[in-house]
């Protein structure tokens, strides 16, 4: 039995990325707007590591934190290259390669944040 052609639809392109399956266009210039909207954080930044699903290698994660997209990812920018490592930006929360809680809490701190989660040395 074949699928119709308005059911069958490109779900991913390597040029692009992620295609909404409503629209047919990449999830970054979806037209119908049907992506869910991700919940904004109560402003305090929780940092944390976390090593779960990926093969024993450590992250350090920030989340809470009710910032868009764009500032989001330009914040991970700068995290990035305070630590000197590798990061990106998934579902609201920001990665960091390593273990680098005290680091990133630091730097959370004097940009302004409210930091949770994080042991700083004195």
């Amino acid at each position: 039995m074949k699928s119709s052609p308005s059911s069958a639809g490109l779900v991913y392109c390597t040029d692009s990325g992620r295609m909404c399956p409503a629209c047919r266009h990449p999830l970054a210039r979806c037209q119908c707007k049907a992506q869910p909207a991700r919940a904004m954080g109560d402003g305090i930044a929780r940092v944390s590591r976390e090593t779960k699903g990926r093969g024993g290698k450590g992250v350090t994660l920030v989340r809470g934190l009710a910032l868009d997209d764009a500032t989001l990812s330009a914040l991970c920018k700068q995290l990035k290259t305070a630590c000197g490592s590798g990061g990106t930006v998934k579902d609201g929360a920001i990665e960091v390669q390593g273990d680098q809680v005290e680091r990133v809490a630091q730097f959370l701190e004097k940009l302004g944040f409210t930091v949770k989660g994080a042991v700083l040395k004195g």
